[in-house]
């Protein structure tokens, strides 16, 4: 069953008792959060996911226990005090450590100071915003730009199979990414060209851990 050009699934609880209440847009409804300006983006697989499910390599999907409850919510401790590109440390925080279905708003990354600060001329490391590893890094295979046009598009930055660290990423069934250490990240959207990781910038704003 198709709903707006995006496959229908059958979601696990708790995520079943609000995906009853969905059925509006291609990449999972908009749907207002308990914080401000945020909206719920649920991982609805579309075309793509046929194939990139026949690439059969990525993505590394991880067990529920990943986002287990620890000592800050999903994650040992809370977010960074000083994130890169003026991101917000009270969104960051709660997005990334007591969430698993909300996102910051659509855009949000273009309200920061991300696009004037962001190397447009090589690659870039994104890390987590608790642990200080690298989760992502872009752009590989297209040019900034195309980076750029792609985030614009969708309203999240999005990232492909190539650009991620799956040493500290995975995704749950539902097409929920996380880091390892259990932060939230965003989703997997996939479209026709496959995987297309919706990631909060919020949670990969971190500053590099020399411990890691």
């Amino acid at each position: 069953v198709t709903i707006g050009g995006a496959s229908a699934f059958t979601a696990p609880p708790p995520l079943a008792r609000l995906t009853s209440r969905i059925a509006k847009s291609a990449t999972g409804t908009l749907f207002r959060s308990p914080f401000t300006r945020t909206v719920c983006l649920f991982g609805l697989g579309g075309e793509g996911s046929k194939a990139s499910s026949e690439k059969g390599m990525y993505p590394i999907v991880g067990g529920d226990d990943i986002m287990r409850q620890k000592a800050h919510g999903t994650s040992e401790k809370p977010v960074m005090k000083n994130l890169r590109w003026g991101c917000d440390y009270e969104t960051a925080d709660r997005i990334c450590n007591f969430n698993r279905h909300y996102a910051e708003f659509a855009g949000y990354w273009t309200t920061t100071k991300f696009l004037q600060e962001v190397e447009k001329e090589k690659e870039t490391t994104y890390y987590d915003s608790v642990t200080g590893k690298p989760l992502f890094i872009a752009p590989r295979g297209r040019t900034f730009e195309e980076f750029k046009a792609e985030s614009m598009s969708h309203g999240w930055p999005s990232f492909r199979d190539e650009e991620v660290v799956w040493e500290n990423v995975r995704c749950l069934k539902d097409g929920e990414a996380v880091s390892v250490d259990g932060t939230h990240l965003g989703h997997n959207l996939p479209d026709r060209k496959g995987n297309r990781y919706c990631i909060n910038l919020v949670s990969v704003a971190g500053n590099p851990n020399p411990a890691n």
